[in-house]
């Protein structure tokens, strides 16, 4: 990338690009005591990123890609609601539901571009409005509605496709009949570094509007202390915590959505109590409604009937799917790459726990983002979609959970041919890939669910408008970002084996014969009985369980059909037989964790 040119872009983006607006309606729904009435007493130093350990921010965004939209407003608020329902669900659980108060929940901000009308979409908003939006409307979440850098100001519609939507090869894309939706019960304003100490302390994340300098565009590290006096705000962030640096100097810790290429890992220290960059002056809060946890919105009452089949015998003999093969068997072009004994060689099965869940292990959420393969458009990119949930989910666990969150690009691995394309693919190949070029993370390439070109810009890219062109702008290569790469990869295949592999290194990959009748589960332990099963879809196995009632073992399993589908997305199915062949080709990598090469 030329240095020159790109902060030439930035140049022009800053003059005349402004995706903070605010809206004359200041209406504010409060119905508690807000956090400076009754918080008196605060930390020093405080990060909702390490809080005694545990990491309770979402995903890190970029608003930049695939092209550019000035949606910092929307990314600033769906990211300080979602962290905000983890911090929830966590903060009120039970101990009686612990696996699901700790998936993690990203909310679409496609949403409020598409249908939040008080503000202008891709031509900016601010979090206060958004906050009304979600409190009248509810918001879904981001595998309802993929980012496409678009809205209703160029052109988008609020229909119910554009809320949630679903694609399948047979019927093409149409409105997803039921859905989960998060809303706030109450939204406001708090400005001030007491008042917003306060509120983030108590409840979590807030959104503030910042003024864009030269300095903040061209941030690389440290804490940013303008100069300039400017507080003009033209965009919006997320701020999560606070801090005092080795030189006495007092800062707030923020979140962008730049990519991860951008500060520090996509995050920035700026200085504190001044008003630097206006950052003190305009901050909006939502409080997410029933403790973080979802409404569900059903648009069609009528029943979903499962496939009836003619006979016994052809149940057995595989039903055809509606959806077309997209997963090949596993192949190493040059075999296995084994550099160190395999788990189920020095594991003694028989003394692993009954019930093993990387979702929860003591308490610690170790799983990545959920995905939607079939969304903006139907996409057979399973074999991209599992391998790289199971290497994201890999590196949490060698990082112990801890911030920042690496969530694998799988359009990189489908522009660069890494195994196959929309039309089907090896997982295998993928690891290979991966040893090879590595893997950046989705902020350097989001999914699109099309087939591409191989070429730098493919790989990660920035967009920024320019004097000719707000959207889709102009998009250049960025050449300094951290790719992710596997240093051994194989075959696993037995429930023992995967057991054992499962235990000792984590998510696996595994391909699975899906039938109609599968793509209809919503819930429970699922077993289905057929002759030759030939995987036609890959998944990743987080775990295995045992259900006392009826003495029946099971895998745990995520899939890539959005969180509409099954379990929040993941499904249990039967252990040792009846299972759809999941146990027959099964596949695995290790990862480095740093982004350094083999």
């Amino acid at each position: 990338m030329r240095i020159a040119h790109l902060l030439s872009l930035l140049s022009v983006a800053a003059a005349f690009t402004k995706c903070h607006q605010r809206h004359p309606n200041r209406t504010e729904v409060l119905s508690s005591a807000l956090p400076h009435e009754y918080v008196t007493d605060l930390p020093t130093n405080f990060d909702w990123r390490d809080v005694n350990g545990t990491n309770f921010v979402t995903v890190s965004r970029n608003q930049h890609i695939p092209h550019y939209c000035g949606s910092c407003w929307a990314f600033a608020a769906t990211s300080a609601l979602s962290d905000r329902i983890r911090i929830a669900r966590e903060r009120y659980n039970d101990g009686k539901d612990r696996v699901l108060v700790t998936r993690e929940v990203n909310l679409s901000p496609q949403v409020l571009l598409n249908c939040d009308k008080e503000d202008q979409g891709c031509h900016g908003g601010e979090g206060l409005s958004a906050y009304r939006y979600i409190h009248e409307n509810g918001i879904p979440e981001e595998g309802c509605q993929r980012y496409l850098a678009t809205g209703h100001d160029l052109g988008n519609t609020c229909t119910d496709i554009d809320v949630c939507r679903n694609c399948v090869p047979s019927k093409g894309c149409f409105p997803q009949k039921s859905y989960d939706t998060y809303h706030v019960d109450e939204y406001g304003t708090v400005d001030g570094e007491a008042k917003m100490m306060a509120e983030i302390y108590a409840r979590g994340p807030i959104v503030c509007g910042v003024a864009v300098t030269d300095e903040f565009l061209h941030y690389a590290g440290g804490v940013i202390d303008d100069k300039t006096g400017r507080t003009d705000i033209d965009h919006d962030i997320s701020i999560v915590g606070w801090g005092v640096d080795e030189h006495g100097t007092k800062f707030w810790v923020g979140r962008n959505s730049w990519g991860t290429y951008w500060g520090e890992e996509g995050w920035f220290r700026l200085r504190r109590g001044n008003n630097n960059l206006g950052v003190e002056t305009d901050c909006a809060f939502g409080v997410p409604s029933n403790n973080g946890w979802p409404k569900r919105k059903i648009l069609d009452t009528t029943p979903v009937k499962a496939p009836v089949w003619s006979s016994e015998i052809g149940s057995l003999l595989a039903p055809p799917r509606q959806n077309s093969t997209c997963r090949h068997p596993v192949h190493f072009t040059q075999g296995e790459k084994i550099l160190t004994p395999r788990p189920h060689e020095i594991i003694d099965v028989a003394t692993l726990p009954k019930q093993w869940d990387w979702r929860n292990i003591a308490g610690v959420n170790y799983v990545t983002w959920d995905k939607n393969q079939h969304i903006p458009q139907y996409c057979g990119s399973c074999w991209a979609q599992g391998t790289t949930s199971a290497l994201s989910d890999r590196i949490a666990i060698l990082r112990n959970a801890t911030w920042p969150e690496i969530a694998l690009s799988p359009q990189v691995v489908i522009n660069c041919h890494g195994g196959g394309s929309c039309e089907g693919g090896n997982p295998g190949a993928v690891y290979e890939y991966a040893h090879n070029h590595g893997i950046p993370d989705q902020t350097c390439q989001a999914y699109e669910a099309k087939d591409g070109t191989c070429s730098p810009l493919r790989i990660c890219e920035t967009c920024w408008p320019t004097d000719e062109s707000f959207s889709p702008g102009k998009c250049e290569v960025v050449s300094k970002f951290k790719s992710y790469y596997v240093s051994e990869y194989g075959h696993v295949r037995g429930a023992d084996q995967m057991k054992a592999e499962l235990y000792k290194r984590g998510p696996i990959g595994c391909g699975m014969h899906v039938t109609d009748k599968f793509e209809q589960y919503t819930g429970g332990i699922y077993s289905e009985s057929i002759w030759f099963p030939i995987p036609n879809h890959e998944i990743s196995i987080a775990g295995w369980g045992y259900d006392e009632e009826t003495k029946t073992e099971y895998w745990i399993g995520r899939n890539s059909w959005g969180t509409y589908w099954g379990e929040n997305g993941w499904f249990r199915i039967k252990m040792h037989s009846d299972n759809l062949g999941i146990e027959s080709d099964c596949d695995w990598g290790v990862p480095i964790p740093d982004g350094s090469q083999p």
